[in-house]
């Protein structure tokens, strides 16, 4: 290596150390200093302007979401207006609240207080609220007789596990809202806590068609009650006053449920509803976006009237939920059914759907529903036709208790006949099996031929109706899915 080379690299590391000095020099006072991190906000900032149009959108989804809650809390409402046995139009006398009004005999075809009714059980209803007190439930000795106590939160979530499929005894039982720290008496089997303040109540006990078991089911049902804890003293109590198949045959209603949630009314009420139940894990920020809008509204009259009008027109457009065919899981025939009944959590699209067709549905390990609005061509279900469903011998519908197949009207209410017959299944002790062991149902206007009339169940002539497939304690077939109902067949 030549000299005059040795003295050129030389220069070029002194330059390049150099260099990498003055750079390094210059950036040290440029190294940033720790950044304040502030937390992501929950919904609009205090700042944000809220538009018409976005709070249109914010409470038109409210409206769909919380619609279940809004019946459920309206029920509390109306329930706790009057101290005593309170009358309703179109509805059966109802129970002053943390009271159980409680039925005598199945529920009348009049009636509009629930969709789809089940005409096999006995009912007792009452809304609860229990930051007014805690509830005792009182559970008599059913022996052998299926029953099932539905207590659902004011979200229609059950709380409780009450029920023959439970194994539950006879006893005492406490339903607590939220907060409630108190004393539990002596004599409580367990407590249940509920995630709300505000729920319902709603007891199943069935029976037969025979007036020897109508006679004998009277006794278990005056022990079924519900009362505030000041009231309990550990021992079994009667209802004082029972409420009679007379009773509820003078209330007739409307063609259509009777309504607990009112559009023009829903901008006032929803900040009690919110109120009444947190928001669950993850709702936090709708809740804040909700809220948002409806202090915006408060005092803008102009921004409140667009907010009326947003629910009115979304009202509308959530009716359409009352077709089975519209919602749930799709089965075979076109059936359709829900996976998560009364524990729908934030499905809502289920919980509302559930809601307006047939609220207080229960659990699916308690009476599994099964729905259907078309034969098996696709065809809408209508009285103008004749139908057959036919259950195979060795595909009758597994289960535990009894099981019935029920008719329904374009409004899901039962259709009055000459033989008073709303559903044909278990409760039915003459139904005719085929030479074969299979069972096939007639679904018609008229009666069938003699010996086809004990498997009668009456249609509506000329007009729409829905089926309504119950499994009452269903077995693992029917959790599963492996059991389904069988087609609805025109019968030519």
């Amino acid at each position: 290596m030549t000299s005059g080379y040795r003295m050129l690299l030389r220069s070029a590391l002194l330059l390049t150390s150099a260099s990498l000095a003055t750079l390094t020099h210059a950036q040290t006072p440029l190294r940033p200093s720790p950044l304040r991190i502030e937390p992501m906000p929950t919904g609009p900032t205090a700042s944000s302007k809220i538009t018409e149009g976005y709070a249109r959108l914010v409470v038109s989804d409210a409206f769909f979401w919380a619609w279940p809650m809004a019946n459920v809390y309206n029920r509390r409402v109306v329930t706790d207006q009057e101290p005593d046995v309170l009358i309703v139009e179109g509805a059966p006398p109802l129970a002053p609240l943390n009271r159980l009004a409680m039925f005598t005999d199945p529920i009348s075809p009049g009636q509009r207080l629930l969709a789809c009714p089940d005409p096999n059980v006995i009912y007792g209803m009452g809304a609860i609220a229990l930051d007014r007190s805690p509830v005792v439930i009182q559970v008599p000795d059913f022996d052998d007789r299926f029953w099932v106590y539905d207590v659902v939160d004011v979200r229609t979530d059950s709380f409780a596990d009450l029920g023959k499929m439970y194994g539950t005894t006879p006893g005492f039982y406490l339903l607590v809202g939220p907060t409630w720290h108190g004393q539990v008496p002596k004599g409580i089997t367990k407590v249940f806590r509920a995630s709300s303040n505000t729920g319902y109540v709603i007891t199943r006990v069935f029976q037969d068609d025979s007036s020897v078991d109508q006679r004998a089911v009277q006794a278990t049902l005056s022990r079924v009650m519900i009362y505030p804890l000041a009231e309990f003293n550990g021992e079994l109590r009667h209802q004082d006053r029972m409420i009679s198949q007379e009773a509820s045959n003078s209330v007739h209603g409307g063609d259509t449920e009777v309504s607990f949630v009112f559009p023009e009314r829903f901008v006032d009420e929803l900040p009690a509803v919110l109120a009444d139940a947190p928001p669950l894990p993850g709702e936090e920020a709708r809740y804040a976006q909700i809220r948002a809008v409806l202090d915006a509204a408060t005092g803008n009259p102009k921004l409140k009237e667009a907010l009326t009008r947003a629910v009115i027109e979304t009202d509308a457009q959530v009716e359409q939920l009352l077709a089975f065919r519209n919602w749930g899981l799709q089965l075979p025939h076109n059936w359709s059914t829900v996976l998560n009944g009364a524990a729908f959590g934030t499905d809502y699209y289920t919980r509302t759907a559930v809601a307006k067709s047939n609220i207080f549905a229960s659990r699916p390990e308690e009476i599994k529903n099964f729905y259907q609005d078309l034969d098996a061509s696709g065809a809408k279900l209508n009285g103008a036709n004749r139908y057959t469903v036919t259950f195979a011998r060795d595909r009758m519908p597994p289960v535990n208790g009894p099981w019935s197949l029920a008719l329904y009207n374009e409004h899901h209410f039962f259709v009055p006949n000459d033989i008073h017959r709303y559903s044909v299944g278990t409760n039915d002790r003459t139904l005719k099996h085929n030479p074969d062991g299979s069972l096939t149902i007639y679904i018609q206007p008229d009666p069938p031929a003699e010996d086809r009339r004990a498997n009668w169940l009456p249609a509506p002539r000329g007009a729409d109706f829905s089926l309504y497939l119950r499994a009452y304690w269903p077995k693992v077939a029917v959790i599963d899915g492996s059991w389904t109902p069988p087609a609805v067949q025109v019968l030519e």
